[in-house]
Parts: structure tokens; C-alpha cells; sequence
């Protein structure tokens, strides 16, 4: 009775092999990948990645320019805030929220907690902490001030403390900010943010009169 020999596992043996030459397991399945003249149009997670840290850099860089507009445009929400309230908040919450997010999304990466403090964090999202800490950097920080989670991305909170330093209220950095609370996520800031300053004006105002 002859013995059967074992199919030696080429994959692995590749992959053993091109481990201890220092070659990572995505170089070899894309040696390995079937060549054609087709490449895809600017879908590499990578290159979305990149581009979306260098818009969020850009933010940081002009963090002053950024909180000069934000006051004005807070200004003009809060002036319309008799149309939000006649029209219904919960009414106008879908179209505001659909413009928000894209807007944010695209300027800040933002992940719509519904609780957004940019303008106490330097214009750094504090949520695009891969541990979504909200006050201060984790121990982990690398030296070149990147992320322990992700090597290649800069520390939320390493960025978020030079952008403050150009801001005119950049010390609201040191404020300890609340826990996130997970039932405003997805729900628009910009429209929670106006109806309390709506209602502490209104409480100011009704005090004077008094």
C-alpha cells in the first residue's frame, strides 16, 4: 500500500516566504492578482484616507479663519431660529441634518455625534479618535505625534492643540467636556446649538424685564 503524499500548500509557503523576506501579505496578493489595463478611478481607501486627512489638516491650519465664520454663521442660524420654531425643529431636522453632514463630513471628517465642540478642540474632531476620547490624548501618542491605533494618522488631540493656539478662544480647550451621549448621535448639532442659545436669550431677557 503506497502512502499518499501531502499537496505542498504553495499560498502558504509564499506567504511564509515572502514574510521572511520582509514582504507584507498585500504585496504578494497584488503580485499575485490577474493583470489587465483596467485600473479603478481613484477608489483606493488609501487615497480617500489621505485626502481626507489633508482637508482636515487644512481646517486646523486655518482654525481662526474657521471660528471667525463659525460665530457669523452661528449668528445667522440663531437669527432665523423664529423660522425653525414656527416651521417645527422636528421638521426641519432632515434637511438641515442632510446638508450638515456633508458639509462637516467633508471639512472635518465629521461622524455626527450631534454634540460637536470643533470650536473648543481646534477645529480637530475629537470623534476621529479611534477610542472617541473627548478630553485629551491617550498615553499611546507616538513620538511623531501619530496615533497607537493608526501609525499613519496624526493625533486627533496632538492636532486639535495646535489649531486651538490660533484660535482668539482657543483656552476652551482645557474644558472638560461631558461624556457622548449616544441618543443625539446622527441628529444635528447646528439645530440643538441654536434652540439653547434661543432659550438661554430668552431666560436672559425675561430676567431683565424682571
Amino acid at each position: 500500500m503506497s502512502e499518499t503524499q501531502p499537496t505542498p500548500n504553495t499560498g502558504s509557503a509564499n506567504a511564509a516566504a515572502g514574510a521572511s523576506a520582509g514582504v507584507t501579505q498585500a504585496t504578494l496578493v497584488r503580485k499575485a492578482a490577474a493583470k489587465s489595463d483596467y485600473k479603478p478611478a481613484d477608489v483606493s481607501p488609501q487615497r480617500r484616507v489621505q485626502r481626507s486627512y489633508s482637508v482636515r489638516l487644512w481646517a486646523i491650519r486655518h482654525s481662526k479663519l474657521l471660528e471667525w465664520f463659525y460665530r457669523r454663521f452661528a449668528d445667522a442660524f440663531l437669527l432665523l431660529h423664529p423660522v425653525w420654531k414656527g416651521l417645527g425643529y422636528g421638521r426641519v431636522e432632515a434637511p438641515v441634518k442632510f446638508v450638515e453632514k456633508r458639509v462637516k463630513g467633508f471639512m472635518f471628517d465629521c461622524r455626527m455625534c450631534g454634540q460637536c465642540i470643533l470650536s473648543s478642540t481646534g477645529m480637530s474632531c475629537p470623534m476621529n479618535c479611534p477610542k472617541q476620547l473627548r478630553n485629551g490624548p491617550c498615553g499611546g501618542v507616538r513620538a511623531n505625534g501619530n496615533c497607537e491605533v493608526e501609525p499613519d494618522m496624526p493625533c486627533v488631540w496632538v492636532k486639535a492643540w495646535e489649531g486651538s493656539r490660533n484660535m482668539v478662544n482657543g483656552d476652551a480647550i482645557l474644558n472638560v467636556q461631558k461624556p457622548v451621549d449616544q441618543s443625539l448621535r446622527e441628529t444635528s448639532a447646528w439645530l440643538r446649538v441654536t434652540a439653547q442659545a434661543a432659550a438661554a436669550r430668552d431666560t436672559a431677557n425675561t430676567g431683565a424685564s424682571a
